[in-house]
């Protein structure tokens, strides 16, 4: 973090991306909701320094490449971790019953059409 921090002060081009990036953070956050409290404010120590890389690599993630360059930094640094598969199962039936229990919570999830169809019983 302190070598990343080191970089932005150095590198008039980078410190330019990691500023578009907190404004980009700021814009799909201000997207979902607006909080007064934090409004202005990103997170990770944008745009000026790097404090929590664990938000950098959220950010680059939900964002996708280009957008946070310490973020894909962070990302190409971390060990290859999807590789041995998923680390949970997800049963496609008690997620829709999740919906369906919680309209609020799940508001936003999509159910395969076969699933949201089947009552749920195994064959």
């Amino acid at each position: 973090m302190r070598t990343m921090t080191e970089r932005l002060g150095s590198d008039a081009g980078l410190a330019e991306r990691y500023a578009a990036a907190h404004r980009d953070y700021l814009a799909r956050r201000d997207a979902l909701e607006r909080v007064p409290e934090i409004y202005g404010i990103s997170a990770g120590g944008m745009p000026e320094r790097v404090k929590c890389l664990h938000v950098l690599a959220g950010h680059a993630l939900a964002a996708g490449p280009g957008v946070n360059p310490l973020g894909d930094v962070t990302l190409a640094l971390l060990p290859d971790w999807g590789s041995c598969g998923p680390c949970v199962e997800v049963d496609a039936h008690a997620a829709h019953r999740s919906a369906q229990e919680r309209p609020d919570v799940m508001a936003e999830t999509t159910v395969p059409d076969a699933v949201a169809e089947d009552d749920g019983a195994k064959p």
